[in-house]
């Protein structure tokens, strides 16, 4: 008989192996089966699974956090049941079928990705750094398998509730992509504190040595007038951007239904590319801006929008369709849209 590896050896071979996982869980399909699905059991299991996965995590800390270091027949013990409990929380997410939505298998997905990683990210802690030393103690506490675990319980229970958390998700990055956006205008300064240490040498000789060292010039820190009459309607772009955003959420929350699995995931789909889309805009109205990348940008931002109200006036999130808001939040921003082609015009015909 073989003998086994040294304990620190076989750890670091554990982690290699959770690490080989990750790559399988992010494009694994869920698996094919004549059962029907019971959600009550999956979600028991799946809970059972992480307390599971979150116990050995603890017994792997403890008998590795302290010395002597276990004898290799006991690690081989405990490297087995880690790799076990990992393997079962993987197969229980591969159960979870399509039909019941890919806003929801995103969702089990990532929480897996995540135990799996934090697993890995712990394991590795183990074998680098030195049981009972304030490094190891440190990087433990903080680490993120047991984070993972405890968001099991968390994470929604069917597509409609999946679908509105990720809606929400959207409308806050936009809502603060927004602020940001409001503030800089209103302080008129975009960089403000950021180039105090600069600003505070005005010698000639340091300014040519900015210029020469591509540090940024007076004209590329401050908006001109013309970028000035640019950024409104961006900032009214964006304004709508939110506006959409919260009005498919309230549609979703009071007409969506849950065995509406696929229309709720495109729904969610193309909602998730107008935060996206935000940021690439609001990132292109920093000095020095480029009217042309702004109009294609605002172009982008447009083209999602409308596909987004498109889609959601086709669901059946939305029964009246010909007495909805629908149409006049596309009216504004194809507004919006005439005025950025109008101010950019000329950039274009340059």
């Amino acid at each position: 008989m073989a003998s086994l590896a040294p304990p620190l050896e076989q750890l670091r071979h554990l982690a290699m192996e959770l690490r080989l996982l990750l790559p399988r869980v992010r494009v694994g399909e869920a698996r094919e089966t004549t059962e029907e699905f019971n959600r009550e059991v999956f979600w028991r299991r799946l809970n059972e699974a992480a307390v599971k996965v979150s116990r050995e995590a603890t017994a792997l800390t403890t008998v590795f956090s302290r010395l002597p270091l276990p004898s290799p027949q006991e690690t081989q013990r405990f490297c087995k049941q880690v790799h076990a409990a990992i393997k079962a929380i993987i197969a229980i997410y591969y159960s979870l079928p399509k039909d019941q939505g890919i806003t929801l298998r995103k969702l089990v997905r990532s929480t897996t990705l995540d135990i799996v990683d934090g697993m890995a990210q712990l394991v590795e802690v183990l074998f680098f750094t030195p049981a009972q030393s304030p490094e190891n103690n440190d990087l433990i506490s903080c680490n993120s398998v047991w984070v993972a675990c405890q968001q099991v319980p968390r994470i929604p229970r069917d597509n409609k509730a999946a679908a509105l958390l990720m809606l929400t998700k959207s409308v806050d990055f936009v809502k603060d992509a927004h602020e940001e956006m409001e503030q800089a205008v209103e302080e008129c300064d975009p960089y403000s504190g950021l180039l105090n240490d600069t600003e505070e040498d005005t010698s000639d000789n340091h300014n040519h040595e900015d210029d020469v060292l591509g540090f940024p010039t007076n004209q590329d820190l401050y908006w001109s007038e013309e970028d000035q009459e640019l950024i409104i309607p961006c900032l009214a772009l964006v304004r709508a951007s939110k506006a959409c955003l919260k009005k498919i959420r309230i549609l979703v929350a009071e007409n969506g239904k849950k065995d509406q699995v696929a229309q709720l995931d495109d729904i969610v789909d193309i909602s998730d590319e107008i935060s996206p889309s935000v940021d690439d805009l609001a990132l292109s109205i920093y000095p020095p801006m480029c009217h042309l990348t702004v109009r294609i940008n605002s172009a982008k931002l447009v083209s999602v929008l409308k596909k987004a109200l498109e889609i959601t006036k086709a669901s059946h999130v939305t029964p009246q369709p010909e007495d909805s808001w629908i149409p006049l939040l596309i009216n504004a921003v194809d507004d919006c849209m005439n005025r950025v082609k109008e101010l950019t015009q000329r950039e274009l015909e340059l």
